[in-house]
């Protein structure tokens, strides 16, 4: 005789997520636009994925650099002061090359608005501090 199937019992769950934890990270379109537009020809599938974990090792290493100065300042954030000294140390800022010629060459207006000081009509300053 034939006996009727029965439901398996589904096992509950602890409230606990099945996935694990992703860590951030930059789009990938993104890292492409960019190194299209400096490399100015077409990039290879796998020479691009090269450059991508190029790049994730060099921004993890950029921010831990970062978190240990401002950790060695005293503080738990990380300020300006911190990334021009690590461009300093990295050779990319100089006393001939200061941060504000490479904000200027490299950044769009609208950033540069926002990150360099600039005097306006009525004696104001724009960004405010």
């Amino acid at each position: 005789p034939l006996q009727p199937l029965q439901a398996k019992p589904v096992p509950k769950r602890l409230g606990v997520s099945q996935r694990k934890p992703r860590e951030p990270e930059l789009a990938s379109s993104l890292i492409k636009g960019i190194f299209r537009h400096y490399a100015k020809m077409p990039v290879a599938r796998d020479a691009f994925k090269v450059v991508e974990k190029c790049s994730e090792r060099y921004f993890k290493q950029l921010s831990n650099d970062l978190e240990a100065y401002s950790r060695h300042a005293g503080r738990k954030t990380v300020e300006m002061a911190d990334l021009e000294l690590l461009m300093r140390r990295q050779g990319l800022v100089t006393d001939k090359m200061p941060m504000n010629v490479l904000i200027e060459h490299y950044f769009p207006m609208e950033y540069r608005k926002l990150l360099i000081p600039i005097a306006v009509c009525g004696n104001k300053v724009i960004p405010s501090k």
